[in-house]
């Protein structure tokens, strides 16, 4: 009774965080139409985001990913605590593809049994950069191989994100080195 109990509620929990995208009235969030992989892996510089609470005081953040021999995606997350020459804070997790087709819809884990979306929503052909989104619109990544991505660049991904209804008004610039 008791484990059943502990399933309900967090299956509960996860209810009342979710947030649907019919309920806000958007269009559903278009991923780009494949990755690959291999391509996708490595090391990748946030340039800008929606702040999260666990993000709270990162600088020079970035992602580095690495697949797996069992398919899934091991993720390490890195960044400066409140200056650019702070601490470093790691935060470690696993990522999975659920669409197999385009390999664009991901879910990640940093915290097991809790999964959370991982939409790859707008990707450089060079794969230099890439947008990572949720269906939601509750969070937001734009990425980059290097430190600093060119305005021109960041200002196209800008205007792809108002045509997916993204509200750009919560995104902040990453301070990087």
């Amino acid at each position: 009774m008791r484990c059943c109990l502990v399933v309900f509620l967090a299956v509960l929990a996860l209810a009342g965080c979710s947030t649907t995208t019919s309920r806000e009235g958007l269009p559903p969030l278009e991923t780009v139409p494949h990755v690959d992989l291999l391509r996708y892996v490595g090391t990748w510089f946030e340039i800008a985001s929606f702040p999260q609470r666990w993000q709270q005081g990162c600088v020079a953040t970035r992602a580095r990913y690495a697949l797996g021999g069992d398919g899934d995606i091991a993720v390490v997350n890195l960044c400066r605590d409140g200056a650019l020459d702070g601490p470093e804070r790691i935060a470690s997790g696993v990522a999975r593809v659920v669409d197999e087709k385009s390999n664009a819809k991901l879910e990640v884990s940093f915290l097991w049994p809790f999964w959370g979306d991982y939409w790859i929503i707008d990707l450089d052909p060079a794969y230099r950069w890439a947008v990572v989104g949720h269906p939601s619109r509750d969070f937001l990544w734009i990425l980059s191989r290097s430190p600093q991505l060119d305005p021109a660049v960041y200002d196209g991904i800008l205007a792809r994100l108002r045509e997916q209804k993204y509200d750009l008004t919560r995104l902040q610039k990453t301070a990087q080195e």
